[in-house]
């Protein structure tokens, strides 16, 4: 998905550990964090609660304080949000939040949130089926449940006939 921040989806908070690694934004008091699931995320001034980059400017106040929806943040997104929330497309004109490249879905509707040359993220993980040109919300990988769903998510058909299934 492309666009406003309205179009894309929120995520439920992480805490704990994965707010121990962090960095300076662009904005004051601003900081990158690293999710439990190994996302960038966005430190809350707690300094415990590391919420996804996509739960940023969301309309829904996540941080004890709401500081993920602080004025300052969200008046003129993407442009007000610091550099770690957000990655570009390869249509530079539309982005998504950080959080959302290399997660197995299509995002950016071109798929370069997924693929190279724009974006090089690892192979499909242990509950993915590596096919070429999928169809619709995946790009080169689809959820091992999808397999043997009667439905073509594969221009090959691999995921009806070769993938073993869940």
């Amino acid at each position: 998905r492309q666009g406003t921040h309205a179009e894309l989806s929120a995520h439920s908070p992480s805490r704990g550990a994965g707010s121990r690694r962090h960095e300076q934004g662009l904005l004051p008091g601003a900081q990158a964090c690293i999710t439990l699931t190994n996302r960038t995320g966005f430190l809350c001034h707690d300094q415990r609660s590391c919420i996804p980059a996509s739960g940023v400017c969301d309309g829904v106040r996540t941080c004890t304080h709401g500081e993920d929806e602080d004025e300052s943040l969200c008046r003129d997104v993407p442009q007000s949000l610091p550099h770690f929330l957000v990655a570009h497309c390869g249509d530079l004109a539309s982005w998504i939040y950080s959080d959302q490249k290399c997660d197995g879905t299509n995002n950016c509707g071109d798929c370069s949130d997924e693929l190279s040359p724009v974006t090089v993220c690892p192979p499909c993980g242990p509950g993915w089926w590596r096919c070429p040109s999928t169809f619709f919300k995946y790009c080169d990988c689809i959820p091992r449940h999808l397999c043997r769903d009667h439905v073509q998510h594969c221009s090959d058909w691999s995921d009806e006939y070769a993938c073993p299934g869940p």
